[in-house]
């Protein structure tokens, strides 16, 4: 017989006592924290335990907050055909920390954690094949991450003279750039300060 969202959450609770940190039902979807180093034992006990039942990994992505200590979130997103139910588990971590591969859980987490590597740079413990997938070999940096240039590290263009696709380096240097990482919906720092002065100018 099916688990309901409620008794899925008490089950996940009871049954990773010491390794839960945080649970909460939100959109009929249960969310948990957990540290880095019990992803694996949480990952397979959703996955065999006999009620929970989650035999599906939807997708493995992160999400990049530059002002935080723990600057990456890692969020897994598991299924229960039986139940009708979903799971996300989110873990945070720094950016010298490895995380262990789930691949031996999941085979189909391989691409999903060479995407995150290649993307983001985060490393994986115990994956069988861990290079860039999306990005060429050669290339510099990780484009997901807030402080990666728009433009990029280099120029690809095909040479007329060379008769060939050349790689340059971007001519403007990343230092004189400057990241403003507000919600854009706040708007930037220099629309707020000159709105302000609109305001003090208009009252005057």
């Amino acid at each position: 017989m099916p688990i309901t969202i409620i008794d899925l959450e008490k089950i996940v609770n009871s049954g990773l006592t010491t390794t839960i940190k945080k649970s909460e039902i939100n959109f009929d979807q249960l969310f948990i924290d957990v540290d880095v180093e019990n992803i694996t034992s949480v990952i397979l006990f959703l996955k065999t335990n006999d009620k929970c039942k989650f035999r599906q990994l939807i997708d493995i992505t992160a999400v990049d907050y530059p002002g935080k200590k723990k600057r990456f979130k890692i969020v897994y997103l598991l299924l229960s055909h039986e139940n009708n139910l979903r799971i996300v588990i989110n873990i945070y971590i720094d950016e010298k920390i490895v995380v262990p591969s789930i691949t031996k859980i999941f085979p189909s987490a391989n691409w999903m954690e060479r995407e995150i590597f290649d993307m983001y740079g985060i490393s994986y413990k115990d994956h069988p094949d861990l290079r860039r997938i999306l990005t060429d070999y050669g290339f510099e940096g990780h484009p997901l991450r807030k402080d990666f240039p728009l433009s990029g590290y280099t120029e690809v263009r095909y040479n007329e003279d060379r008769k060939k696709v050349i790689s340059e380096p971007v001519k403007l240097d990343q230092e004189y750039r400057d990241f403003d990482f507000e919600s854009p919906w706040d708007g930037t720092k220099y629309i707020k300060t000159e709105t302000q002065k609109n305001k003090t100018n208009d009252k005057r």
